[in-house]
């Protein structure tokens, strides 16, 4: 374990926002993950998804490991780009 692990920091920054927008169905989604330490310097990965300009819902996923909880991030990317969110270019 290197001192950065033991002390919980996250080796770099990982962090996401993307919408998806389609007048015709009304839709205005946004969906934003990111992933940073607890207290107890565990990696915990949040979710944040629902209606643009809305507070939306949240979950927290907790793991034993930095590597974990980026396969998490980067799987939950993928499918979310396969049903058609993206970048905005605005930070939130």
């Amino acid at each position: 374990m290197t001192i950065r692990e033991s002390l919980g920091m996250i080796s770099q920054p990982y962090q996401l926002y993307v919408e998806r927008s389609d007048t015709l169905k009304n839709m205005a989604r946004y969906y934003a993950m990111d992933i940073s330490a607890t207290l107890f310097g565990q990696p915990c990965l949040t979710r944040r998804w629902g209606r643009i300009g809305s507070r939306g819902q949240s979950k927290l996923h907790i793991f034993e490991s930095e590597q974990e909880a980026v396969s998490l991030f980067l799987d939950i990317l993928r499918q979310k780009r396969g049903r058609g969110y993206r970048p905005t270019g605005r930070e939130h």
